[in-house]
């Protein structure tokens, strides 16, 4: 029997489970089960690989996709890139390598809704999923800023209080990678300024339960287009069971 699993803080509601559950039933996958390793600290990443020493792979969720990295054996280039990791290959010798499959999933869903060359993007958070998707951006040459509560002076990121019409009017691709607006907080939403969106922009939210969050409904009230993080889930957990099984 192959074992998968999520690891993160707070795994009630997440996605990964259930997709792999019927994943297995539609495909008669029968010698795989996944399971939830919710862990309140990082640090008891070490007492899991200690207890089950039959894992095959891992998915990581918020908040450890960064904090994981050191308590790796290895890291892809890639991950090594983007400086997050959401895909751990559990490997017969005994070692875990970290990969990140959030890129993939991003580049592909966002890839059926806009064309990333007529776009300038805005970021709407710093952490793991975000530095997947400035990877993206990134790659496609496509001309970026981050918001952030903290921004750091030195970067391309800026605080949301500073988010004006000028920067709305020209960065018409917005994402946001924050966990804002995620079940059972459903009415948290990003404090961006919603009079300067309009039918030009589209806005990509990275939440996919409720499927359409706060974020989405302010911004189709104010003629955007929407769509939120499902597909890319669906994209980076295939990714993942690739790596799984190579």
């Amino acid at each position: 029997m192959s074992i998968f699993g999520l690891i993160g803080k707070t795994l009630t509601h997440s996605f990964s489970p259930t997709y792999f559950k019927n994943k297995f039933e539609t495909e008669q996958i029968l010698d795989a089960q996944y399971e939830l390793f919710p862990l309140g600290n990082i640090e008891e990443l070490l007492e899991l690989k200690k207890n089950q020493p039959f894992l095959s792979g891992l998915n990581v969720t918020i908040p450890y996709k960064e904090s994981i990295i050191p308590f790796l054996d290895e890291i892809s280039e890639q991950a090594q890139a983007i400086g997050a990791v959401n895909t751990i290959a559990c490997l017969p010798d005994g070692r875990w390598k970290g990969y990140n499959t959030d890129a993939f999933g991003f580049e592909k869903a966002i890839q059926t809704f806009v064309d990333l060359k007529t776009r300038k993007a805005l970021v709407l958070g710093t952490g793991g999923a975000s530095k997947a998707v400035q990877y993206i951006l990134a790659k496609h040459a496509v001309p970026f800023y981050l918001l952030s509560r903290s921004p750091n002076k030195d970067s391309k990121e800026i605080a949301y209080e500073d988010l004006n019409q000028t920067l709305l009017e020209s960065h018409t691709l917005i994402i946001n990678c924050t966990p804002l607006g995620t079940f059972p907080n459903v009415n948290e939403c990003p404090n961006i300024p919603f009079e300067f969106i309009g039918a030009k922009h589209f806005v990509f939210d990275l939440v996919y339960n409720p499927a359409e969050t706060t974020l989405m409904k302010k911004a189709k009230a104010a003629g955007a287009s929407v769509a939120n993080g499902l597909s890319m889930l669906e994209n980076q957990a295939e990714a993942s069971w690739e790596i799984w099984n190579k």
